[in-house]
């Protein structure tokens, strides 16, 4: 069976495909698609491989998986890793399209689903909302040090982008209400004491495995386990890294409001205080276990029972 590993460039697809070393390149538009569909669909691979590309794969992996080729969108820097630990130090399109192949040749990553045109159209909302809160947050910011003659300009500049703000919300809103699983799975999760909307809608359209995975898994690909340090007798620290760092950061917002509101998190960091964790790392447990209560509700099914979630997994 083959691997296809495919580098992706605003302009360009450079396709590479092991075992048999064969490489071409299309055009990264509607014509170069559909010649590289034809030609996939031809070879038949056994896994297609692509890394994130600030959107530009959008529209070709949308093409393959209408397909149904076996495509998988994957890390970064796992690949980058991966290119280093054999030897593959230079760098170039046609070089980093036979390291995908390679990459799903070795690791054979699993072919998990991918979202389709109606979870894209809420993931493009989610994302425009972080970033107009962003812009929002950055005038703000820029108001507090710039001199008196700007200031109308930022307040005018601040009210366009509050109004964008609602129209984004209002368009979320209408998106949820249009789909009954998705209208359930919001009322299931903002059930919870300290999950608004914010947390809901992202773990929607950022985390479709919500409810599918186990408590040890969500954790790690938000980013909210810790990981072994050790070595030999020496024990390191349990440190947090990787994940998707959009959501962690609205899970630690919705975190510090379930702190003070939800009492299972309120117990869970008073008593890791009380044991002499710092403040941050009792925090960031309890962001893990909000997030495992989610997770268990979303699977389940089921609303806000501290009884019967306690100890969610």
């Amino acid at each position: 069976m083959s691997n296809v590993g495919i580098d992706v460039s605003k302009a360009r697809l450079d396709v590479a495909v092991r075992p048999s070393s064969e490489q071409f390149s299309v055009t990264n538009d509607d014509a170069g698609h559909k010649e590289l569909r034809k030609r996939l669909l031809k070879l038949k691979p056994e896994r297609v491989v692509l890394e994130p590309t600030g959107g530009y794969e959008t529209a070709a992996v949308q093409v393959l998986v209408a397909a149904k080729l076996p495509v998988i969108v994957v890390n970064a820097r796992q690949v980058r890793n991966f290119a280093q630990a054999t030897g593959r130090l230079a760098k170039t399109d046609r070089i980093d399209a036979d390291v995908l192949a390679h990459f799903g040749e070795a690791i054979r990553p699993e072919i998990r689903p991918l979202p389709d045109a109606q979870l894209l159209e809420l993931e493009a909302l989610v994302n425009r909302r972080r970033q107009l809160v962003d812009m929002q947050a950055a005038e703000v910011k820029r108001k507090q040090t710039s001199p008196a003659s700007v200031h109308e300009n930022i307040d005018e500049v601040i009210e366009f982008l509050a109004n964008q703000l609602a129209d984004i919300d209002e368009d979320i809103n209408k998106l949820i209400k249009t789909t009954p699983a998705w209208r359930e799975a919001d009322d299931i999760l903002q059930s919870a004491p300290g999950v608004g909307p914010v947390l809901s809608r992202t773990l929607l359209a950022l985390v479709p495995e919500l409810g599918k995975l186990t408590r040890k898994q969500i954790a790690a690909l938000v980013g909210v386990a810790p990981f072994n340090n050790d070595s030999g007798k020496a024990v390191g620290k349990r440190t947090t890294w990787g994940g998707r760092a959009p959501v962690r950061a609205v899970l630690y917002m919705a975190t510090l409001a379930a702190r003070r509101f939800n009492p299972l998190i309120t117990a869970m960091f008073d008593r890791l205080l009380s044991n002499g964790k710092a403040p941050i790392v009792a925090l960031v447990a309890c962001m893990r276990k909000l997030l495992t209560i989610l997770n268990a509700m979303k699977r389940d099914g089921r609303v806000w029972s501290p009884a019967q979630l306690s100890t969610a997994g």
